[in-house]
């Protein structure tokens, strides 16, 4: 089995890759007009979520690695924002919105832990 990087191993990382994952099974049931406009949307926006994890996770600095923490969960704000609004056109259905506000409250919380701690490393740093 090939090697596993750190932030495969985190699990908000894979709690934001099983959202976009989500994101994609139910967009593919948006109406066809919307490939270019809001499915194209929430798809990068979730994608953006689990990225900017990543990319955090590699920083070697704690104010690098809470920034992108920070950018993942302005991603996450975006994404929820796309869903009310799918909700609102009638493209999702109600338990559909439950299910995705449950998956990004676990993600939220999750983001703002690790970016709490990179911050507070940081402090302890200066």
């Amino acid at each position: 089995m090939p090697h596993k990087f750190s932030f495969e191993r985190l699990e908000v990382w894979q709690d934001a890759r099983r959202l976009a994952n989500m994101i994609y099974e139910h967009t593919k049931n948006f109406p066809d007009h919307e490939r270019f406009g809001l499915t194209n949307q929430m798809r990068r926006a979730a994608i953006s979520v689990s990225s900017n994890i990543a990319e955090g996770s590699s920083r070697i600095s704690t104010k690098d690695q809470a920034h992108f923490y920070h950018m993942a969960f302005s991603s996450l704000m975006e994404l929820l924002n796309q869903i009310i609004i799918s909700s609102d056109l009638k493209y999702l259905n109600e338990l559909s919105e439950e299910d995705f506000r449950t998956q990004i409250d676990k993600v939220a919380n999750k983001i703002n832990a690790l970016r709490k701690s990179a911050m507070n490393k940081q402090n302890s740093n200066a």
